[in-house]
């Protein structure tokens, strides 16, 4: 629900073959030049990107699914500046991610694990760049979640989780036995994790010898270390603001790297009550810049901005106060005169580049695409990860403005394949607003026929539809829908008003913009009004259950890890401090819980709706799913409930990817397509 959680896919296919990835597409009868599920489930996608020092080599991860293993796997590779020379770096059969090139350029480093996949801890490996086998560098017992080289290349920023007490006696024995969660915090519980106690991750330092010496302490998580140029200090993020559990306050703070110290006090460099991350050190080591969330009231429709302060603290100064977008990933040039960063603009999602001194800004990737991250090298020679509508996520290299792929992920995979044609479309919606989405259409699309039509709506809901690559929105153009991907209120890239305006009214500006997107493609004619579907994942899930409450017009909807029932949320999901800062508490402003909780309109349903979730989802629990399927068959409308064991909020087995494909295409081609 309230993660930035988009329906992907997340299933990739990889062979080593000399010159690069390569890709292994399974054997199918179709042999047309559509989009199949086959080649959706092998699509390659790369991350993590990081320039070596020397500024001619880029190390990347490339995730892909092994259908066989039903296993998603994700490898290391580098490829040359130039694009002429990509080499496997780490094996195809062990997951290894965080590329972190030590600043002498001799070794890459990684986190993975080695050994037994339910019993390893993630350790930090070395691997020689002259070759060989990975070394293993770390060797702590719970495990290191990240890490960060320092400026000399001898030792490493580790962050750690305190370790669990050991039971004596069960030691002594040799025994593991079960033991109850004992229970005292207010945020007790976390996707992908389960219940939490009061172990917390702090920073340590390590050599390479002895155990690790840890810096930080308290009951406080710690993350993004952030190493000062000269190597004295640390940045970090923490909240250390009364109960961590209770506010949003994440601050920027510092702390001495000298390991013969005894204590090592922190300076609190940001004072700002609202959220602080992302630190990024200027060259020289004396300026700190960060993104900051000024507005509390708005909570998460609040924009986060860029700012700059002095690393010793004092009064920060914010560059885009006039620039009404979500940022990230600020990362200051190599003169340390600018700093980049990306934005949520508009569909788009460019690299920015903005002077620290006028704050003028300038848009490095301009026309219509996608940057999911970049790093800054020697020379402001820049490696990014794009994407775009016709393009799936590749690395490319900036230099001296000029833009170059380097690498050809899923280029021969789709080789054949003719896609369907994206366009924008813009009406008016709720209060007027202009709303956009993005159409998808059939590749052999026929002009004045109206088609059957898919509303693919996106999670968050403080999210947007965007110009990358989206699996989706091409998935069901190649089975002859349109498919329809809007950004109503509540979307970011269109100003804080703008996503603001879904706050504690969930269904209501959001529902009102898709229901005109719908009135407008019927009217011209596009959309065929007696076959519409509608489905999401996420809060795209949740807005899908509005649509069904308020709405007759769809002849089939899937919701996917979804809320229908608020209320009875409260405490079984992770977002009890968002839901008290936007609708207050449930026992005592009632009213403004039960105005917007679509199960009390589930006697309006008439759509057949299928409805799916993850067993182990803590983000949006299961339970609110089951309480849908069973309003619905009780009431005799066609629906079915399918449980996913072992998944989150976002799926990794291959083969309930795959279905999840499946089933959603099947539902709509049996009552939306339906003649």
């Amino acid at each position: 629900m309230r993660c930035k959680l988009k329906l992907v896919a997340t299933a990739f296919s990889l062979s080593i073959l000399t010159g690069g990835p390569a890709f292994s597409i399974q054997d199918s009868d179709d042999k047309s030049s559509k989009l199949s599920l086959d080649q959706i489930m092998n699509i390659q996608t790369p991350g993590n990107v990081q320039l070596s020092p020397e500024g001619d080599w880029v190390a990347y991860t490339v995730k892909r699914n092994d259908e066989d293993k039903d296993k998603g796997f994700t490898q290391i590779w580098m490829t040359s500046v130039d694009g002429k020379s990509t080499v496997p770096m780490t094996a195809s059969y062990a997951n290894a991610g965080s590329p972190k090139w030590n600043p002498a350029g001799n070794t890459l480093a990684f986190l993975g694990k080695r050994g037994d996949e339910k019993e390893a801890k993630s350790q930090v490996w070395l691997l020689d760049r002259r070759g060989g086998e990975a070394q293993q560098y770390t060797s702590v017992k719970q495990g290191v979640s990240s890490f960060a080289w320092a400026p000399d290349g001898e030792s490493m920023a580790l962050m750690i989780k305190d370790a669990k007490p050991e039971d004596e006696d069960a030691k002594k024995n040799g025994e593991k036995k079960a033991e109850p969660w004992v229970i005292d915090r207010l945020q007790f519980k976390r996707d992908y994790v389960g219940y939490i106690d009061r172990r917390r991750v702090h920073v340590y330092l390590y050599n390479g010898e002895g155990e690790p010496v840890q810096i930080t302490s308290g009951d406080y998580d710690d993350s993004d270390p952030q190493w000062s140029p000269n190597g004295s200090r640390i940045a970090f993020v923490s909240k250390r603001d009364g109960d961590p559990d209770a506010n949003s306050n994440s601050d920027i703070w510092t702390v001495s790297t000298d390991a013969s110290l005894k204590e090592w006090p922190l300076t609190q460099v940001t004072t700002n009550k609202g959220g602080d991350s992302n630190p990024s050190w200027s060259p020289d080591g004396k300026t700190l810049a960060y993104i900051t969330v000024t507005d509390l009231d708005k909570i998460w429709y609040a924009m986060q901005n860029l700012a700059v302060i002095d690393a010793k603290g004092g009064e920060p100064r914010i560059l885009t106060k006039d620039f009404d977008r979500v940022i990230s990933n600020p990362e200051f040039s190599s003169n340390g005169k600018s700093i980049y960063f990306t934005a949520e603009d508009g569909g788009n999602a460019p690299l920015i580049k903005i002077n620290v001194k006028s704050a003028k800004m300038d848009v490095v990737t301009k026309g219509e695409g996608t940057v999911r991250g970049f790093d800054v090298g020697k020379g402001d020679t820049i490696a990014t990860i794009q994407s775009s509508h016709y393009d799936t996520s590749n690395v490319h290299v900036i230099k001296r403005s000029k833009s170059t792929r380097i690498t050809k992920l899923n280029e021969e995979l789709l080789k054949d394949v003719t896609l369907g044609k994206v366009e924008r479309l813009t009406v008016a919606g709720w209060n007027n607003d202009p709303v956009e989405s993005f159409v998808y259409y059939p590749a052999d699309h026929e002009a004045g026929k109206a088609y059957p039509t898919i509303f693919v709506l996106h999670g968050g809901p403080v999210s947007q539809h965007d110009t990358s690559f989206d699996v989706w929105g091409q998935f069901y153009a190649s089975k002859g829908y349109i498919a329809v991907l809007p950004n109503p209120h509540g979307s970011t890239g269109y100003g804080e008003p703008f996503t603001f305006s879904l706050n504690a009214q969930w269904g209501v500006p959001d529902f009102a913009d898709v229901d005109a997107i719908a009135d407008h493609l019927v009217k011209e004619g596009i959309s065929d009004g007696e076959q519409l579907g509608v489905g999401g994942w996420s809060y795209g899930g949740i807005l899908t259950n509005y649509v069904i409450t308020k709405s007759t017009r769809f002849k089939g909807a899937v919701t996917g890890a979804s809320e229908v029932n608020h209320r009875a949320n409260y405490g079984h999901d992770v977002y009890q401090f968002i839901w008290e800062a936007e609708l207050g508490l449930p026992w005592e402003n009632v009213e403004a819980w039960e105005s917007i909780n679509p199960f009390n309109d589930l006697g309006k349903v008439t759509t057949p709706t299928l409805v799916m979730g993850g067993k182990e989802d803590w983000n949006v629990p299961i339970l609110n799913s089951e309480q849908l399927y069973q309003v619905l068959k009780r009431r005799g409308i066609d629906t079915q409930l399918v449980v996913y064991p072992g998944e989150f909020h976002g799926f990794r087995r291959p083969s309930f990817v795959r279905d999840r494909y499946e089933r959603f295409i099947s539902w709509f081609d049996k009552y939306v397509k339906a003649e």
